[in-house]
């Protein structure tokens, strides 16, 4: 028993040993050694790469947060775009190297390859070319700072001629990915974009139109919008936002029974709507102290800062306030 049992494992070593030396052994080896040390420093490679970027987004990240800014910096954004598609086009380099050395272990001649792959890349040239086009369009858009991660954005699309409004969530060679605010992702390849609206691009405009009455006393909402100007940077939460006074623009139209004035302020690059809700509140909250009608002949509330004053009292002088400056 004990000699068949020694006889059956010195056969299957043996065979074992047989196999390694056999041709299909020594293959494995030699060559498909080789390969699998390739794929695998070509998987290292990538996660290093991919290991690299995080670190330099996440030190962006940091960096914005500790920092006393409101809104990143042209350079901040710009260079979190750039470091994405150096990942990208890192990762495609990569793979493109293993691919080639992969082919020269397995002694696969790529020049009996040239008259098919003419051929093909004539055929592939015609298929391809929207391709090329968003990896060029891609190309000019993070060398000419067009926008970059974080900005926003009104992008036209060529074919349905339509806009795509959001934030910049991500910038490759060929895609640009933009995030609205209804919380939609929009995926838009670069060589649609006919047309970019840069909105947060060094600094922005909140533009509010006031409409008034044409009973009320123009020199006296003049007057009003000016103190509004005039202090507004004071507000802790509107100051904040500004990059200086409101100005009033003056009458901007006539109708029949309204006229609109418009005020301007320049703000911090994408903050130009929450500085519009703002200021709109300090004109309402002016306008109705100051006793001026509404362009729907309503009168606006009085909104004061004490908590003890109620609500319906306030109202209830703003309107007594109104009626006697319509009968004056």
């Amino acid at each position: 028993m004990t000699t068949n049992t020694t006889f059956i494992a010195a056969s299957a070593g043996q065979r074992w040993h047989d196999f390694w030396r056999g041709e299909f052994g020594g293959w494995i080896l030699d060559q498909g050694l080789h390969i699998v040390m390739l794929v695998i420093a070509a998987v290292l490679a990538v996660r290093f790469v991919t290991w690299v970027a995080q670190q330099v987004t996440r030190q962006l990240d940091v960096g914005f947060a500790a920092s006393d800014a409101l809104v990143r910096s042209e350079a901040t954004k710009h260079r979190q775009a750039v470091a994405s598609v150096i990942q990208w086009v890192s990762i495609v380099i990569i793979a493109i190297w293993v691919i080639m050395q992969i082919a020269d272990v397995l002694k696969f001649s790529v020049g009996g390859l040239v008259a098919p792959a003419t051929v093909l890349g004539a055929a592939l040239g015609f298929g391809a070319q929207q391709l090329v086009k968003d990896l060029l369009s891609g190309f000019f858009i993070i060398v000419e700072k067009q926008y970059g991660f974080g900005d926003l954005v009104s992008l036209t699309v060529t074919g349905i001629n339509a806009e795509a409004r959001g934030t910049v969530e991500n910038v490759t060679l060929r895609v640009t990915r933009l995030r609205s605010s209804e919380g939609e992702l929009f995926t838009i390849p670069n060589g649609l974009i006919v047309k970019t609206v840069n909105l947060s691009k060094d600094w922005a405009r909140a533009v509010v139109d006031i409409p008034v009455s044409t009973s009320a006393d123009l020199n006296r909402v003049n007057e009003v919008l000016h103190e509004v100007c005039d202090h507004a940077m004071d507000n802790p939460l509107l100051g904040e936002l500004l990059l200086d006074a409101p100005t009033l623009m003056g009458l901007e139209s006539i109708e029949v029974d309204t006229v609109t004035l418009r005020m301007v302020a320049r703000t911090l690059p994408g903050k130009q709507f929450e500085a519009g809700r703002q200021l709109r509140v300090l004109v309402v909250r002016a306008l109705g102290r100051a006793g001026i009608v509404t362009a729907a002949d309503a009168r606006v509330s009085v909104v004061e800062d004490d908590p003890g004053v109620p609500a319906a009292q306030a109202a209830e002088a703003a309107h007594e306030t109104g009626r006697e400056s319509v009968q004056r």
